[in-house]
């Protein structure tokens, strides 16, 4: 696996499967922070509906209608989590698919706290509007257990969460706002 910190080239190299799949959807240049980005910050009605994009904790698989697969590796001192916080309606998810979660709370702002469990540090504090897809993405260290608050208006809820170990769930879609 990479460094984090790794260059263009050796992130290249890392790939694993068919390279052809990558170019067929645009994402030959691309590694796997910048394609998950892409993918979620997609409109729904603008996400391929031929490609299955799914989100482990230590990287980016990819596969197609044809069968060709892809794996990119994600950076080891970061994690990759997506939250759909909800009111009323939700569902069961352990590894965030980019194509096709959904989550309740499309375009909506949401204040998002994230605190280490551990040394009480803010990890990340600030207003976050959820993609079309009803998902906000995270960007967290690696190693960490944490407390993540959401707030929508009047309506709060928070969850746990850890990016420990290489079976940790990237798909957040139990924090109900009440």
């Amino acid at each position: 696996m990479i460094a984090g910190c790794g260059t263009r080239e050796s992130e290249s190299a890392s790939v694993t499967g068919d390279q052809d799949l990558l170019q067929d959807y645009g994402f030959a240049d691309a590694d796997g922070p910048e394609i998950i980005d892409r993918l979620e910050a997609l409109a729904v009605a603008e996400r391929p509906q031929d490609l299955i994009a799914s989100v482990t904790a230590t990287s980016l698989q990819l596969e197609d209608d044809a069968g060709r697969e892809a794996e990119l590796p994600l950076p080891e001192d970061q994690f990759y989590l997506s939250v759909a916080p909800f009111v009323e309606t939700t569902h069961e998810c352990g590894f965030h698919s980019l194509t096709t979660c959904r989550g309740e709370l499309r375009n909506r702002e949401v204040a998002v706290n994230v605190v280490d469990s551990g040394s009480g540090k803010i990890l990340e504090e600030g207003t976050r509007t959820t993609h079309d897809n009803g998902f906000l993405g995270l960007w967290s260290p690696r190693g960490i257990a944490g407390e993540l608050t959401c707030t929508l208006d009047e309506l709060t809820g928070s969850a746990p969460i850890s990016t420990q170990a290489e079976d940790d769930l990237t798909c957040l879609t139990n924090l109900q706002l009440a």
